[in-house]
Order: structure tokens, then C-alpha cells, then sequence
């Protein structure tokens, strides 16, 4: 029997998409947000993988700035993590598995170079993430009246079947984080009423109720409300109305609010600075500003008032020390030209007796 020797002459190229991502990443993300993570994606299956990201800006139609942003909000997503050289500029990306277990699943190294970029961009949220639960125990619970009648609720307001991926994280909230029906049901609730279906959101909401000790509907409510309150305030100081915030905005509140602990005068404080500097509702610009005094150990206004003054001192002694240098000496021929001195009185007796 003759064998047959099989060639293949094509060599296509196929960069893989997680399904987790698709699902849970993808809805809440800025579409250049995701045009840049696939690209670093498309970068995996080709050697060397090094590239600027001016590079990466030209091959993408965009800015660098855009990468940077997109960058910053993916570390957040703990999709990949950012090295820094000494000098803080971004010399590499590890990118996560989309799960986002932990920055030691790295599936692969891109090195690469740019402007200085800042390090809260690779900081990963402070949560812990849910671990999965046994085979077992999710059998066990589905028999559990309540959680099916729980399940069933969820697919209503998502509005699909729930996928095992779904229903793996809502089982997690009710054995991992403690959470009872009810409040599970309200967590949905209050997503889904604020147009967020993601099943990634409606986790990071979970896990931030866990964090406040929130175990009831009542604690939830209250704490909504509460934050609901804050997050206009702080619109309403940056110049904003008649709309609600958006994921990036609540994101950069919430690290305002819970991560630097930073009290509403500060922030507003912050906002109004902003808009004299700039003219306009920047939260980039804010955030600028509050990640400074938070490297400052800011707590106070008095604080804020202290850092100020050391400004204004600093500033005034530069200033003062420009004035008292000697000007330096001209080249100029006429300003150096040796002027002489004249008796007016003799020179007009001199006319006179001519």
C-alpha cells in the first residue's frame, strides 16, 4: 500500500478571541479600547514581538494617547499588566488570561517603548477574585429550590440563557461571598437598571458589596443611594448635568472615592481647580490632580492650603532669584560707545568769536 503525503501550501494566519472576553469584557469596553487589545492579540503570533507604540498608533489610525488610555483601562480589567523602566516609561506588557486569575498566568511578553506613562496604569483592583466552585457543589445548589428560582429570575432581566460562566459567578456570590437570594436578585436588579447586563459589572458590584460588609437589601439600597449621590456631586462640580455617568467616569470616582478614601470637599475641591485651569469637565485632568495629593498624603484642606503655600513660597523664590541676577554684558557696539562730555558754555564762546 502507497502512502500519501499531505502539503499544505497556504499558512493562515488565526488570532484567537477568548469567548470570555466576548462575553464578559467586551460590552463595557470602548471599541478602540478593544481594537487595541486584539491587536496586542494579532502582535502574539508574530516574532520579533516588539513594536513603539508610535508604531502601534500608525497601524491603528489613532494616537498614542489613545493606546496609553486603552492601555490603563485593560490593567484595570486585569486583562494585562505594565512594566516600568526607572525613569517610569512603559518597557513591557504581560497579558492575563481573560479569566484575570492572577498576574502570574501571564500567557506571553510584548516588549515595547513610550513616553512616560503613569503607574496607576498598571495597578490591579485590590479584590480578590472569585474562585470556581467544584463540579459538585454547583450540582449541589442547583437542586436548591431558591437558586433556581434565582437562576430564572437572572435570565429575565438579562434577557438570555444564562451561560455556565454566568451561572459559575451568581453561584459564587451566594456560597463564596455569603450573599443571600434576595440580595443577589436586588444586585441584579440594580444593575440591570442602571444598563448594565455584563455579568463582569454586575461582579464588580458584588465584590465591592462584600467589601462594605453589605449582606442585606436594605444595606444596598442605602449604600447606592449614597454613592448615587456622590457621583453627581461630583459632576455637578465639574460642570456637569442632565445626564448620568458613564463606566470610565464611575470607575475614576470610585477610585476617588474608596481607593484614595478622599473625602466629597477634597474632590470638589480638585473639580474646581480643573475647570479654572482648563475650561472645561476633565476627569483625566482631576484625576491628575487627586492622584497627586494622594502621593502627597493629602487628608485635609488644611493640607491642600499647606502644599499651596510651599508652592507659592517656591515659586516666589525662583522668581526672586531671576531679578537679582546681574544682566550679562552687551555685545552691541553703540551700547558700549564711550560717550564724551561737553562744556556747552565754551563751546558757544568759541562761536561767538569766530
Amino acid at each position: 500500500m502507497s502512502m500519501i503525503t499531505l502539503h499544505n501550501t497556504s499558512h493562515p494566519e488565526v488570532t484567537i478571541l477568548s469567548n470570555t472576553f466576548i462575553d464578559n469584557y467586551m460590552p463595557e469596553a470602548n471599541g478602540e479600547f478593544v481594537k487595541v487589545y486584539i491587536y496586542l492579540l494579532r502582535a502574539l503570533s508574530s516574532a520579533p514581538v516588539s513594536f513603539s507604540l508610535e508604531q502601534m498608533a500608525d497601524r491603528l489610525l489613532c494616537t498614542e494617547r489613545d493606546i496609553l488610555r486603552a492601555l490603563k483601562y485593560w490593567a484595570k480589567q486585569e486583562l494585562l499588566t505594565l512594566d516600568f523602566t526607572d525613569n517610569n516609561k512603559l518597557c513591557g506588557i504581560a497579558l492575563l488570561s481573560p479569566s484575570g486569575a492572577s498576574s502570574d498566568t501571564a500567557a506571553a511578553e510584548i516588549s515595547g517603548t513610550s513616553e512616560p506613562l503613569s503607574a496607576e496604569a498598571s495597578a490591579n483592583p485590590s479584590s480578590a477574585r472569585p474562585e470556581a466552585l467544584t463540579p459538585e457543589r454547583v450540582s449541589e445548589l442547583k437542586q436548591n429550590e431558591d437558586i433556581i428560582q434565582l437562576l430564572y429570575v437572572a435570565e429575565q432581566y438579562l434577557g438570555k440563557t444564562l451561560s455556565p460562566t454566568e451561572v459559575q459567578k451568581l453561584l459564587f456570590f451566594y456560597d463564596g461571598l455569603g450573599m443571600s437570594v434576595d440580595l443577589i436578585d436586588y444586585l441584579i436588579e440594580y444593575c440591570v437598571g442602571h444598563n448594565h447586563k455584563s455579568i463582569r459589572y454586575i461582579e464588580k458590584v458584588a465584590l465591592a458589596w462584600a467589601e462594605e460588609g453589605i449582606t442585606s437589601v436594605e444595606e444596598a439600597k442605602q449604600s447606592g443611594s449614597r454613592y448615587n449621590k456622590d457621583y453627581f456631586s461630583i459632576l455637578k462640580a465639574l460642570g456637569i448635568t442632565n445626564r448620568n455617568p458613564v463606566e470610565t467616569e464611575i470607575t475614576l470616582m470610585d477610585t476617588w472615592l474608596k481607593t484614595y478614601g478622599f473625602s466629597m470637599e477634597i474632590i470638589q475641591e480638585a473639580c474646581n481647580r480643573t475647570v479654572l485651569q482648563t475650561g472645561q469637565a476633565s476627569f483625566q485632568y482631576t484625576d491628575k490632580i487627586l492622584e497627586g495629593w494622594k502621593q502627597k498624603e493629602v487628608r485635609t484642606m488644611d493640607d491642600i492650603r499647606s502644599l499651596d503655600s510651599a508652592h507659592k513660597k517656591k515659586r516666589q523664590e525662583k522668581k526672586s532669584a531671576r531679578n537679582t541676577r546681574p544682566a550679562p554684558a552687551s555685545n552691541n557696539r553703540f551700547n558700549n560707545f564711550q560717550q564724551r562730555e561737553y562744556n556747552f558754555d565754551e563751546y558757544e564762546k568759541h562761536l561767538l568769536n569766530q
